[in-house]
């Protein structure tokens, strides 16, 4: 799974993504195995940036489902054990699941 983190977070900054950070939640139980956190500058960049974390999950044979696609502030891949959140930096600021996570 480690593979897959990094060819998103990696594809994620050659897309200028901002702020991208892994919250490894193995031991937490539940939601997923990783979260990869990522922030746009703009609706479109947003886009971008969740399309390509798209493409890599597709082509790791996981099932991607996308929520808030019309969102202008957070859209969520869910990959299963790794979930994609795309944020404008007012969602960001909004949601601040680091620290919500690091509780």
């Amino acid at each position: 799974m480690q593979d897959i983190i990094s060819e998103i977070t990696s594809s994620l900054d050659a897309k200028s993504g901002e702020d991208i950070i892994t919250l490894d939640l193995k031991d937490r139980g539940g939601l997923a195995d990783a979260f990869v956190l990522v922030t746009g500058n703009s609706e479109t960049h947003m886009k971008t940036l969740a399309e390509t974390a798209e493409e890599i999950l597709a082509k790791s044979g996981r099932k991607c489902r996308v929520e808030g696609e019309h969102s202008l502030n957070w859209r969520l891949l869910d990959g299963g054990d790794v979930v994609v959140h795309v944020f404008s930096r007012k969602g960001r600021d909004f949601y601040r699941l680091e620290r919500l996570w690091e509780e």
